[in-house]
């Protein structure tokens, strides 16, 4: 089931919420993205951004348990909230 552009950014910002609150990974975060903490705010009003947040936290399995047992999220919501926001569609090459 596809998730509502919606639905997908409120668990898009919970995980932001949990990534901006962890002090080892968001200067991970911010140096891959580029951002200063002061524009977190701003970004975060564009899908894009939110699924950037998603493609982060979905390269670790440790930081998807975490994130989601912070945020009282079922484990698989992030990966359905990145497919549901703009550039996480499946490419089908055939």
């Amino acid at each position: 089931m596809m998730l509502s552009e919606r639905r997908a950014e409120e668990i898009a910002l919970s995980c932001l919420t949990w990534l901006a609150g962890n002090e080892d990974l968001l200067p991970v975060f911010l140096g891959a993205s580029g951002l200063a903490v002061d524009e977190l705010r701003q970004a975060a009003q564009t899908p894009e951004f939110l699924g950037a947040v998603l493609d982060f936290i979905l390269m670790d399995d440790a930081w998807v348990r975490a994130c989601c047992e912070a945020g009282n999220l079922g484990y698989d919501l992030p990966m359905q909230a990145r497919a549901s926001l703009p550039g996480g569609e499946q490419v089908h090459w055939t």
